[in-house]
């Protein structure tokens, strides 16, 4: 989780990270598996108790794993481990109360078995370690975070990636607000989805999106971020900035939850969209499953433009959910977010091919104030030129690992008419920027280096930084603030000082 450092002169947050990647159940499993292994080389005296009581431990504790939460794939090794230490811790036992005498392999002989089985053993919490079920960062904001989802269907859009003319364009948005604390062992959201099986069906979409075998990621749906599905809205009367996310190609609304309980818990309202035919998987509230539809040619030309295409999708669905939460905030219902919405301070941003929606649409809608490109590429036409406030947060790019990017998110960001920023984080990698790191092994080129929950850390302080400036009109320039957080390359508008 995240503490504050009492004394800290610049308000920033430290990482104490307190989870731990097996569960109390799974480690009485494996300290019982380590246990049988050892017994051999206890002293007599010592052997038959351990045995005994080792072997109770691992089978009640894998029982009670495999009736309640299921048994994941991680501590199979350990039970490899145990069931091949177990005829030879059991073994002796059985012989003495046979009455034969107890036989015991020379040492020699033993101790390859017995390295063996700790190797066996050793790979179970080193793979917990690699893919565990994501802790979330507790929000450092002064409010607790509440979600809810809806679902929105635009009459005047046709449905373009189905034949059906009839069919009209619809979008689920997930919501994240400042929301009233709620009392002690309250049930957190589910990750990923509504409900587990949204979350599990979510989850092997989007391991079959990047070529990886859906159990190795079984963990992503049994986590529980921090906020607390339809928890009430925070007292008070005061309004929220509203902030609308799109997520990476084939990625989720749920990509940056860290990210957008961060920004919730400091006072914004975070709607962050799946993207039907295009995100990994969309849950409808027919129940309807519907999968991603996009796919590249392998022709970059030809790429380009369906990426293009994709972009200009994505942003009219921005500009859509945007018409939505207006309507919402003004509609004079009994919704408890109605009259505490100030959409006339709204922000738009995503990640990787939703950043490029994002700055597509703060092109087309003149209704958001800014716009934050989360290591986005900018597709589709680079004209308008931006009149908002704009933030590109990227990995380190050089023209040699990509010789387009650089040159393309320079012209956007240099043909702005307001003053736009390029913040590079030093050990960032593409994943660094959603919640990756908090589940896929902790591989640089993956991840990058700023650790499990570092990573949230930075890309929301970061983003926070930059919003608080330019819709809460906070004082002082925000490259100060920015440039902490990595390399600041300010653009500033032409004749400007």
């Amino acid at each position: 989780m995240w503490r504050r450092v009492p004394g800290a002169d610049d308000g920033r947050v430290t990482e104490i990270h307190l989870g731990l990647p097996m569960s109390p159940l799974e480690i009485l499993a494996l300290v019982a598996a380590v246990s049988l292994v050892v017994a051999r080389w206890l002293p007599p005296a010592a052997r038959p108790r351990t045995v005994l009581a080792a072997g109770a431990v691992l089978l009640l504790s894998s029982l009670v794993l495999g009736l309640t939460a299921g048994i994941r794939w991680q501590l199979l090794p350990v039970l490899a481990g145990a069931a091949l230490a177990l005829p030879f811790a059991f073994a002796p036992l059985l012989r003495r109360r046979t009455g034969r005498a107890p036989w015991r392999a020379r040492w020699w002989l033993a101790l390859p078995g017995s390295l063996a089985c700790v190797g066996l053993i050793a790979a179970g919490p080193v793979a917990a370690w690699s893919f565990p079920v994501p802790v979330f960062p507790e929000p450092s904001g002064e409010f607790a975070v509440g979600t809810r989802v809806v679902q929105w269907t635009d009459p005047g859009r046709p449905e373009t990636f189905t034949a059906d003319p009839d069919d009209r364009r619809t979008v689920v948005v997930q919501l994240w607000y400042p929301a009233q604390p709620s009392s002690a062992g309250v049930e957190r959201a589910q990750y990923l989805g509504r409900t587990e099986q949204e979350a599990r069906t979510v989850s092997a979409a989007l391991a079959r999106g990047v070529g990886l075998p859906g159990f190795l990621v079984d963990g992503v749906p049994r986590a529980r971020s921090r906020a607390v599905f339809d928890a009430p809205v925070v007292g008070g009367g005061g309004r929220f900035p509203v902030v609308l996310f799109s997520p990476g190609s084939g990625g989720v609304r749920t990509q940056n939850t860290a990210w957008a309980e961060e920004l919730a818990s400091h006072g914004y309202l975070v709607a962050a969209l799946d993207h039907p035919y295009d995100s990994a998987a969309v849950v409808l509230a027919d129940g309807r499953t519907v999968t991603t539809a996009t796919a590249s040619s392998g022709d970059r030309a030809e790429d380009e433009k369906l990426a293009a295409g994709w972009t200009a999708i994505r942003a009219a669905d921005l500009s859509f959910v945007l018409t939505r939460l207006d309507g919402l905030d003004r509609g004079g219902s009994a919704d408890p977010l109605t009259g505490r919405l100030d959409t006339g301070r709204a922000a738009v941003t995503g990640h990787s091919l939703g950043g490029a929606a994002a700055l597509q649409a703060a092109r087309q809608d003149h209704r958001f104030r800014a716009v934050v490109d989360l290591d986005g590429y900018p597709h589709g036409p680079a004209s308008p030129a931006l009149d908002r406030p704009a933030l590109a947060l990227t990995q380190a790019v050089t023209s040699a690992t990509d010789s387009r990017y650089l040159p393309r998110l320079t012209e956007a960001l240099g043909s702005t008419t307001a003053t736009s920023y390029r913040l590079t984080v030093p050990g960032a990698a593409h994943l660094t920027f959603m919640d990756g790191p908090l589940y896929l092994p902790p591989v640089p080129p993956i991840v990058g280096t700023l650790g499990r929950t570092g990573s949230p850390r930075v890309v929301a302080g970061a983003t926070l930084a930059f919003l608080d400036a330019v819709l809460r009109d906070a004082p002082g320039d925000p490259a100060g603030a920015l440039s902490t957080y990595g390399e600041l390359t300010v653009h500033r508008p032409t004749g400007s000082p």
